[in-house]
């Protein structure tokens, strides 16, 4: 059924004198004649196409009218552009149009990557996430360790995104996930990481393994700090943690160690989003720091150049 220009109301057939409204009005109009005229498209094609009636087109084309969201969704449609174009023009470059037209074309679970991509290679914010350098991994990789030497070496701030949370809490991690449940916790992660990118400018940050558990979190960080995933064998996990006198991963549970496994595999596409991998199975603090701190040293040496 056609949308005429008689199904909108009254009002929106008159022109709006009203500035910066009639300037939006007479700009989108201009869109609209510009994306017809690109395509080869008469007024009367895209009358047929869009389902709205010639008429009516010719009033949104001179700004003379406010069309609807549906009667604009429905012109979007037939000139094969989306909405937000309409609304919102793009930059005028055919760089920008064809970046644009390829993202378009990409699978949704790969624009995710390619606006990492963006982020990390492009821009001044690159440079800036490229200061905080923040580990992340299963407990009993090494991160706190690893941490602490290399804040020390580069004069920086050590911030534990866990001691955060505690102390925001004004609990244990245990009592916040008793109290609140993981969807709570993870919340209460969120604003605490969004509270240390705002302060720290310059820092090394732990998170917990988890935090890839919470896509908002996880990529929150990735796009403010230069990421190592801190990885071990599960043998290597489960051993430091319990040298640490922590056995709770082994009481009661006679499959701990396969636990440990499929975590790391459910886990692993999500921690390889990082910048860098390190793996310290089977090796000392000092060789493993010694490979952290070139990966960062090279990190920020390659935006200055």
């Amino acid at each position: 059924m056609e949308i005429a220009e008689k199904s909108e109301p009254n009002t929106s057939l008159r022109r709006i004198d009203e500035t910066p409204d009639a300037e939006f009005l007479l700009a989108l109009g201009f869109r609209v004649r510009e994306a017809r005229a690109r395509r080869g498209m008469s007024r009367k094609m895209l009358a047929i196409n869009s389902d709205v009636s010639e008429r009516y087109l010719a009033q949104v084309e001179s700004g003379d009218t406010n069309p609807s969201i549906m009667v604009l969704r429905h012109v979007a449609d037939a000139l094969g552009i989306s909405l937000m174009e309409l609304i919102e023009p793009p930059p005028d470059s055919p760089e920008y149009r064809l970046i644009s037209r390829f993202l378009e074309q990409l699978a949704p679970n790969r624009l995710e990557e390619a606006l990492l991509r963006l982020l990390r290679d492009f821009g001044s914010e690159d440079a800036s996430r490229r200061k905080r350098i923040a580990l992340v991994g299963l407990r009993g990789a090494g991160k706190s360790t690893l941490g602490r030497a290399l804040a020390g070496e580069l004069s920086s701030p050590f911030v534990e995104l866990d001691g955060a949370i505690e102390t925001e809490a004004g609990m244990t991690l245990n009592e916040v996930f008793m109290l609140y449940g993981q969807p709570g916790f993870r919340r209460l992660e969120q604003r605490c990481l969004q509270d240390i990118i705002a302060r720290y400018e310059n820092a090394v940050i732990t998170v917990g393994g988890g935090i890839v558990s919470n896509a908002e979190t996880f990529n929150l960080l990735l796009m403010n700090c230069f990421t190592v995933w801190v990885k071990a064998s599960p043998e290597e996990h489960m051993s430091r943690v319990v040298a640490q006198g922590d056995f709770r991963p082994m009481q009661g549970n006679t499959e701990a160690m396969e636990d440990m496994r499929r975590i790391l595999v459910a886990r692993e596409p999500l921690y390889s989003k990082a910048d860098f991998t390190l793996d310290t199975t089977g090796r000392q603090a000092a060789e493993c720091l010694v490979q952290l701190r070139q990966a960062v040293t090279a990190s920020k040496s390659a935006i200055t150049q």
